[in-house]
């Protein structure tokens, strides 16, 4: 979910319910570090069927633990992030995937403008780009699901 969506995982941890809208295949971060972070961000076709199952699950927060309370970032590194990386035999921190998803989406030549709205990274935009440039859902989605 993290590699074929690019945000960080505090805003995949923060996602409420009803933040997600499943039918259309997107999901909006409406709280981040940065104002450009605050976005919507398409829901990539391999990873649907994830999001799906935890959003048809009722819960408040879209990802939580089994009892249906949100998940802290301690206890999601903790409890799952550290054991699958040691069982996979990989030293990867979990913003490694933004680095994952950006470089694939750069290697399938994605317009560097869609990649920063989806990511949500607008310091190395131009005026242009983030004041004039507008995108629908289906152009990110499109964008995504190339990767």
């Amino acid at each position: 979910m993290l590699i074929y969506s690019g945000v960080r995982v505090s805003e995949l941890l923060d996602l409420k319910r009803e933040n997600v809208y499943i039918d259309e295949h997107y999901f909006k971060v409406v709280e981040s570090k940065t104002d450009s972070g605050v976005r919507v961000v398409p829901i990539h076709d391999r990873t649907y069927p994830i999001f799906r199952k935890w959003y048809d699950e009722g819960c408040e927060y879209l990802l939580h633990t089994p009892d249906g309370n949100h998940f802290t970032y301690r206890n999601y590194y903790d409890s799952y992030w550290t054991s699958v990386m040691e069982l996979i035999g990989c030293s990867h921190k979990p913003h490694d995937t933004c680095h994952t998803c950006v470089s694939m989406m750069t290697a399938k030549e994605v317009n560097p403008t869609l990649i920063k709205k989806i990511v949500g990274h607008s310091g190395a935009m131009s005026l242009t780009e983030k004041v004039y440039t507008h995108i629908n859902v289906q152009e990110l989605l499109k964008a995504i699901n190339k990767i």
